[in-house]
């Protein structure tokens, strides 16, 4: 990263951190993630604000602000792997790539797969695993995961997802509850999941099956 985006992140990170406090480990790994590398090419001047940005395959890239307060969500410190459900731009992945050793993503459009593939190799990120997926399978060859992060909103949590989550683990997911979306945390304790609703919020919803 050159001086001039490294300036850049650094104040995007700042500006996250004055409207929701962050702790020092995600203000750096927001800090450290180039958004430019993210954002389509037209965008590139909006890649700083705290906006949500389209991209290809009518979805979005998730605007900074909220990816810091999701990873802030999912209390990353002393957590090893994570596992992301909606790749997206992979924005969210590379934050996460800073923060814990293994980072295991699964998107179901292939082509926004192919893209942030492609990204992670040329930032030279090497600790992020992709899948072509429908994520509500999860990812069992690797499971279980200390912290799982769903990128778009599920009406429920399928059971196989939370048996992919290793005791203790923490899984930060926007749900549908009624008609507002609302960020939730769930913790697994032995069999039995603690439940905390956050704040509301607005993500596109989860599909099912794979998109070539």
């Amino acid at each position: 990263m050159d001086r001039i985006t490294a300036t850049k992140t650094a104040k995007l990170a700042e500006d996250c951190h004055k409207i929701f406090s962050l702790s020092d480990n995600v203000k750096n790994a927001i800090a450290k993630t180039n958004r430019e590398e993210f954002v389509p090419s037209g965008f590139k001047h909006n890649a700083y604000k705290l906006d949500a940005l389209p991209m290809g395959s009518a979805q979005w890239i998730s605007s900074p602000l909220t990816v810091a307060k999701m990873t802030e969500y999912l209390k990353p410190k002393g957590a090893d792997r994570v596992l992301e459900i909606g790749c997206g731009s992979g924005y969210q992945a590379a934050v996460l790539s800073h923060l814990f050793r293994g980072v295991f993503t699964i998107e179901r459009i292939e082509p926004l797969i192919l893209e942030a593939k492609l990204r992670f190799r040329k930032l030279g990120v090497s600790n992020i695993h992709t899948r072509l997926d429908d994520g509500q399978n999860g990812w069992i060859q690797y499971a279980p995961y200390d912290r799982i992060l769903f990128s778009a909103t599920a009406n429920e949590i399928p059971v196989k997802i939370f048996e992919q989550l290793c005791d203790g683990g923490i899984l930060v997911a926007p749900m549908q509850v009624g008609s507002k979306q609302i960020i939730t945390r769930f913790k697994k304790t032995g069999t039995t999941l603690q439940k905390e609703e956050l704040e509301e919020c607005d993500f596109v919803p989860i599909l099912n099956g794979i998109q070539k």
